[in-house]
């Protein structure tokens, strides 16, 4: 920030070349950085333009701005490194927290944060890594064009904490003849992301106390939503037909609500069978319980038809159904959706708006034209086949490099973007994962998704964003991590 004091000992000018040199050599402003214009700074500062002018002359003689013709004046790119460093002044110290500083206990109940070398890179065994070079970003980037030109008034002052409309009808006829759910668009809310459905769908349910079917091992940001709204947290184990419903009804048969994953278990890729299927949704009747089901990536399926959604067997509304367009498009667009049972539908739209009013509307009217033109549909098609490929190749080099005799068991390959191996013992997946991240391979550890203090230790392996021939040699250097 630039201040003049009009009765000081310096004049006009020096005060304001004095403070842009300054902010210069402290780094505030940095190389590059656009200059205000004299006649906006002169308006700025409340001065006339030729103390502004002569300042602006002086810095551009001695190199501290440049000017381009047509585009304005800008800190000088070429200013050495050294120049840009110089200590903090006096009279700008560095507040110190002191005196009391109270937190609310219910944000202590999250983990603090922290980036793993897992999710910080990219390529090989990454999970959640589309294939982004597969995207028609030409495509996505003339419909981001259009709208960012002629943008919607209404949808511009949009204000539905459900989300838009025409999106919500699009998607509505997408889920029915995809997944078979049936719903309509009054039933479903545009969110930020399955996260935040998790959010606000614990919002809705729980209360301190009540206890909640998890799969185990689980999604482990679940736990961590479930956790701060205090629910009692009730493992219940997977095992090659999904979560053993009957072991869950003795641990907990007053449960609140059960978390699934039934389509593509998240992390080992078990589909849950039809048998499971119907005892969780008479289990559910019985109790007065509900199902959140988590569909998140349920459109690649390669060795059969995808299979049907629980909630398209639901014929008493039980279910809540959570969907994400993180992993079928790409994970930053961060547009999710909830389909909710109509007598829930008022108590989401309250919790929604409280949290923050209503989703953007930009992407939504992005994404409306993306599936109703048919583009969505033809790139779903597209990625079953690309995936099925890298699948294939992943699966096979494994099977190369870690005979059955070596101890390594491999996870659900029949779906979604990533499979998981589990280790014998002796190996710790955490350490393995950290070792393999300085040879650049991206290897998620099994165990933090275990809920128990006795974990399968094993590896969680995306095949997304690496290429088919990039993969033996992948494969053979994670045998070199593991010594086998």
């Amino acid at each position: 920030m630039l201040t003049v004091e009009r009765g000081a000992a310096a004049p006009l000018h020096k005060q304001i070349y004095d403070g842009f040199r300054a902010a210069i050599l402290r780094g505030d402003l940095r190389p590059a950085q656009r200059i205000p214009s004299s006649r906006e700074l002169a308006a700025e500062l409340h001065v006339s333009r030729f103390p502004v002018l002569n300042a602006y002359a002086q810095l551009l003689a001695e190199g501290y701005f440049e000017s381009q013709v047509g585009a304005g004046t800008f800190v000088s790119a070429s200013l050495p490194e050294q120049r840009m460093s110089v200590p903090e002044p006096a009279e700008r110290p560095v507040p110190t927290p002191t005196g009391p500083r109270p937190i609310s206990q219910r944000s202590m109940l999250y983990p603090t944060f922290r980036s793993t070398p897992v999710i910080r890179g990219w390529g090989a065994f990454g999970v959640h890594q589309p294939a982004l070079d597969q995207f028609p970003f030409p495509i996505w980037s003339g419909l981001v064009s259009r709208h960012s030109r002629n943008p919607n008034a209404n949808a511009i002052h949009y204000v539905n904490p459900l989300g838009l409309e025409r999106f919500r009808q699009a998607l509505c006829d997408y889920l029915r003849t995809a997944r078979g759910v049936q719903c309509e668009p009054d039933q479903v809310m545009i969110v930020s992301g399955s996260q935040q459905a998790l959010d606000i769908t614990a919002r809705v349910l729980f209360d301190p106390g009540d206890a909640v079917w998890l799969e185990e091992p689980g999604y482990s940001l679940q736990r961590i939503v479930l956790k701060a709204a205090q629910c009692k947290l009730v493992p219940v184990p997977v095992d090659e037909e999904g979560m053993q419903v009957s072991l869950g009804i003795r641990k907990s048969r007053k449960a609140r609500a059960a978390f699934v994953t039934p389509s593509h278990h998240y992390p080992l890729g078990v589909t849950m069978s039809a048998t499971r299927r119907i005892q969780l949704l008479n289990w559910a009747q019985d109790a007065g319980a509900w199902i959140v089901e988590d569909d998140y990536d349920s459109e690649y399926r390669y060795e059969s038809l995808p299979i049907a959604s629980l909630h398209g067997l639901d014929v008493h509304a039980r279910v809540i159904y959570i969907g994400t367009f993180s992993k079928v498009l790409f994970p930053s667009l961060r547009i999710g959706y909830l389909v909710v049972p109509r007598d829930l539908v008022e108590r989401f739209i309250a919790v929604r708006h409280a949290m923050d009013i209503f989703p953007p509307y930009l992407y939504q009217e992005v994404l409306t034209d993306f599936i109703l033109e048919g583009h969505f549909t033809r790139h779903i098609r597209r990625m079953r086949q690309v995936y099925s490929e890298r699948r294939t190749a992943l699966v096979n080099s494994l099977k190369t490099e870690f005979p059955a005799n070596s101890g390594i068991q491999v996870h659900g390959s029949e779906a979604g973007m990533h499979l998981a191996i589990t280790l014998p013992r002796g190996h710790n997946d955490l350490e393995i994962s950290a070792e393999a991240a300085r040879e650049r391979l991206w290897l998620w550890p099994l165990s933090p998704s275990y809920i128990s203090d006795q974990p399968r230790h094993g590896l969680v392996l995306g095949f997304g964003s690496i290429a088919p021939e990039n993969i033996p040699q992948a494969v053979r250097k994670l045998r070199s991590i593991l010594r086998m």
